[in-house]
């Protein structure tokens, strides 16, 4: 987004469009246009390939971590935990769905198994004992929580939250939700590879670049450019 010559950072133009909507909540406006309900990409996996939903924090920072992963193909920008008329990133942002911030990391389990990924998951791409936050952002939508696809990663999940725990890996209890993955929203093209194209950002330079260092120094066998 730019004005006047020069280029807002990406979370200034988070603001300002939480601004503006609570302008047109508190005055009211006689008729608020909404965009079309979005479309739900969960079920557009390849063959040979699968699925996995987490969320937890700006999704910027997500979707940079699990694409330097050695086995994952794709990883999208999105929202689930709401329905399609709400998946909409200025309503999720400020609080008003039941949306997280979410990326869906499509995968091959010949290469890459869903246990590694909830490895990285829990120890570098975000902290899981914090309830309703992940650094600067704060609320439900940043909310630590996976979305299993199937009764097999609920297990796994629900396993490797308990082995964590066991281990004491944490200084807290992990308070990650484990919802069933009923739609997965892909957010607009401005959210996509975000990091890719604004490494420069202050926001991705103090609160994303860490995870991709400590990614590479944590499980470089993993790691790929």
């Amino acid at each position: 987004m730019s004005t006047a010559g020069f280029t807002l950072p990406g979370r200034l133009i988070r603001k300002l469009s939480i601004i503006s909507l609570t302008v047109v909540l508190l005055y009211g406006v006689s008729r608020v246009i909404l965009p079309p309900p979005a479309i739900d990409i969960s079920t557009s996996i390849p063959p040979g390939k699968q699925i996995a939903v987490f969320g937890g924090g700006c999704f910027w920072g997500m979707e940079a971590v699990f694409e330097h992963l050695q086995g994952v193909s794709d990883v999208v920008t999105g929202f689930s935990g709401g329905g399609a008329t709400t998946a909409d990133y200025v309503l999720v942002s400020a609080g008003l769905t039941n949306h997280a911030e979410s990326v869906r990391i499509i995968y091959d389990p010949s290469q890459i198994s869903y246990e590694q990924l909830l490895k990285v998951y829990f120890l570098v791409a975000h902290n899981p004992t914090q309830l309703n936050y992940q650094g600067p952002n704060t609320g439900r939508q940043y909310r630590s929580v996976i979305f299993f696809a199937n009764d097999e990663q609920k297990q796994v999940v629900q396993e490797y939250i308990n082995e964590l725990n066991k281990a004491q890996i944490f200084d807290q209890q992990i308070v990650t939700d484990i919802t069933p993955l009923e739609a997965f929203y892909q957010a607009s093209e401005y959210h996509q590879d975000y990091i890719k194209r604004h490494p420069r950002d202050r926001y991705v330079v103090v609160n994303d670049l860490p995870k991709l260092a400590k990614l590479q120094a944590k499980f470089p066998e993993m790691y790929k450019k």
